[in-house]
């Protein structure tokens, strides 16, 4: 999920906290903050510190000048079979940056049961991903390179680079001579770890354990919503070395889950706080408060969502992701 979702999370966790609370209610807001750290710490790790010290053994800078996508076809390949081969490789798409607000974009497919990979170039994209009118490349010609070795994915087998920082990949051979292939290695791994929450949570329990209980659960809470996606997390690091495969629910960008999530938890923050008041001003019971705020708008939402994809016979537009050549 979004950073947003998981730094509300952790602030809905403090909010079950009745010493939270009745601090925040003596203008002391310290545990809401810690659930807010807690909650977006994984991620601020990964992120704004652990990437940048990540090893690479290839980079691959693509000439924004001739745009030919034969030569990254040929180093995936390559970085494919050399760990058929038993070597660990790890490897970096650098992205195309044009101008202040411009990116070239590209695609790069590592197809198993063709055994090869395609690369293409597509059009220049702003830092938003809005792709510039008249901007595809005069040759669409298609990067291919062929490999032989069985591949075993754990994520989508296609992968767009285009803004900011571009993706990693870690190839290693398993047991069974699969090339096991760890899209963004460096994120959710020893970070997203449970017995790391646990460790964070029991150094805060010298000062207190109620800060304690708050970082734990706010941390967690962090991995368990992670674990929805499709990469997954690195649970129990230093005990396991992996990380264990996600439910595939949902992608971490999906704008209904991330937003549906943020709603949420506001409304459990807001319960809460408004349970806590001796004597407060109205009254309502929590199942009330949940029918008025949540199920009937977003059941709404539902029906009109519905209504409006009816001339699609039901299913929304999406983009294809698959490769058209």
């Amino acid at each position: 999920m979004k950073g947003i979702a998981h730094f509300i999370s952790g602030v809905t966790v403090a909010s079950f906290c009745p010493w939270a609370v009745e601090a925040a209610q003596n203008g002391d807001p310290t545990y809401f903050i810690l659930g807010a750290v807690a909650g977006i710490l994984p991620d601020t790790i990964d992120f704004k510190f652990y990437r940048f010290f990540y090893p690479h053994d290839v980079r691959i800078e693509p000439d924004q000048t001739t745009l030919d996508p034969q030569p990254i076809a040929d180093a995936v390949a390559a970085a494919v079979s050399a760990a058929a081969e038993g070597k660990i490789t790890t490897l970096k798409l650098s992205t195309i940056k044009m101008g202040a607000d411009d990116w070239r974009q590209y695609r790069v497919k590592i197809d198993p049961e063709a055994g090869e990979v395609r690369v293409q170039f597509g059009p220049v994209v702003s830092t938003g991903q809005v792709p510039q009118p008249d901007t595809l490349p005069a040759s669409r010609s298609v990067g291919l390179a062929k490999f032989s070795a069985p591949i075993l994915q754990s994520y989508e087998p296609t992968y767009t680079v285009d803004i900011f920082d571009g993706p990693s990949f870690k190839f290693t051979r398993n047991d069974a001579g699969q090339v096991e292939i760890d899209f963004l290695p460096w994120h959710r791994n020893w970070s997203h770890s449970l017995t790391v929450g646990a460790l964070l949570a029991g150094i805060a329990s010298f000062w207190t354990w109620h800060a304690g209980v708050v970082i734990f659960g706010a941390y967690v809470i962090h991995v368990i919503e992670d674990q929805m996606g499709h990469m997954g997390s690195n649970l129990f690091f230093p005990f396991t070395k992996k990380r264990a495969p996600g439910l595939k629910i949902m992608h971490s960008g999906d704008a209904f889950p991330n937003f549906a999530g943020v709603w949420l938890c506001c409304l459990l923050i807001f319960w809460n706080v408004y349970a806590a008041i001796p004597n407060p001003l109205y009254h309502f019971t929590f199942v009330r408060f949940m029918m008025t705020a949540l199920v009937i708008p977003f059941a709404i939402f539902g029906i009109v969502r519905w209504l409006l994809m009816l001339p699609d016979k039901g299913h929304p537009e999406s983009i294809p992701t698959s490769w058209d050549i």
